[in-house]
């Protein structure tokens, strides 16, 4: 990707709080027009980076750079970005059209400018016929509509997100995963968007920003973070795994589970110990004698859309993702097709068996 599409640089930022350090020497490009999430666990530093990417926070050290221009020490109010908090702050004594408005009228905006960029916002957000409603008379998904009309009205180069779903049911959240992702992909502005949900993070990005204790773990698009996890942590945050500890025999060739298994990772020592990821929907249950591995069915549960067993082979319990139930206390085969099989550097979290 070529220089003049990163619209934002974090450059070596870090934070501390009361000499506690939260964020750990991140750098970190953001270009114009991407759907970026920042995703990790409580407490990994993503809300801090978004604060200091607004304003609302000052890092320790490093600089943010925004088009070409240092804005390390400008006022949030000063940058060309807009922030949706999980807490909507819409003001209940404002209707709708008026919450929408506040922030151009207080720029002094014309009337008739203030009315049609409103009107926008409202068919944007599919909410045309609610410029007269109470706000408080809405819906949370509603409220979170209207919050994002509000930041948006002001034409901001960036959108910055902080958890906004985190509030809404279930149903509404994944409705407004795909409104957001429509927004963003018909305005043509960056969004940034922190979430520790990892469907969110794969329904809406381009880029995903994994992080974890104040660093990042990994940067890429959600196909590669999901296919090529980089540790252990990563694969089982995104996702679910089975990790089990290997050797590298050579070059695509694996053992583990007592057994050797052609895979397609290359690039290890022979005999160095690795970690083995293979996701629960790439394993095939076939019959005993043709398998790979051989082991007995322990439970099953319905998904809806497939049935999760856990078997016993080969000293692992594996969970297994399939369309088709074998009872419990079954003697089934696993096979792993080579493509299937990920290979990744050791870690101290000890894997899933």
């Amino acid at each position: 990707m070529q220089e003049q599409t990163r619209l934002i640089r974090l450059e070596n930022i870090s934070k501390e709080y009361d000499g506690t350090p939260v964020l750990k020497d991140i750098n970190l490009y953001i270009r114009k027009n991407e759907f970026l999430t920042l995703l990790g666990p409580s407490g990994c530093g993503k809300t801090t980076t978004l604060r200091i990417i607004g304003g609302f926070e000052q890092p320790t050290a490093g600089r943010v750079i925004f088009d070409g221009q240092d804005i390390t020490s400008l006022p949030p109010y000063k940058r060309r970005v807009n922030t949706v908090f999980q807490k909507y702050a819409l003001f209940p004594h404002l209707n709708v059209f008026e919450n929408i408005a506040f922030g151009l009228k207080v720029a002094k905006i014309p009337k008739d400018e203030i009315a049609r960029r409103v009107d926008s916002m409202l068919d944007l957000v599919n909410l045309r016929s609610y410029g007269k409603r109470r706000v408080d008379s809405l819906s949370g998904g509603q409220q979170q509509r209207i919050a994002i009309a509000r930041a948006l009205v002001n034409e901001p180069e960036v959108l910055l997100l902080d958890e906004p779903l985190g509030a809404l049911d279930l149903k509404l959240r994944k409705g407004m995963q795909l409104e957001l992702k429509r927004m963003q992909q018909r305005l043509g502005i960056t969004f940034i968007f922190v979430t520790h949900d990892q469907e969110e993070a794969l329904t809406m990005s381009d880029t995903i920003v994994v992080m974890k204790d104040g660093s990042i773990a990994q940067i890429g698009t959600p196909k590669h973070i999901y296919d090529e996890p980089k540790s252990a942590f990563i694969a089982n945050f995104i996702g679910e795994s089975n990790i089990i500890r290997g050797r590298m025999v050579r070059d695509e060739l694996v053992n583990f589970c007592g057994s050797n298994f052609t895979c397609v990772d290359s690039g290890f020592a022979p005999d160095s110990p690795v970690d083995v990821l293979v996701r629960p929907e790439d394993i095939v249950i076939v019959g005993e004698d043709v398998g790979q591995l051989t082991g007995t069915v322990k439970s099953v549960l319905f998904k809806g859309v497939h049935y999760e067993m856990m078997i016993e082979a080969g000293g692992f319990l594996w969970k297994v993702h399939s369309t088709s139930m074998q009872p419990e206390g079954s003697l089934v085969g696993l096979s792993i097709v080579p493509f299937n099989i990920h290979i990744m550097k050791p870690t101290e979290e000890a894997p899933n068996e």
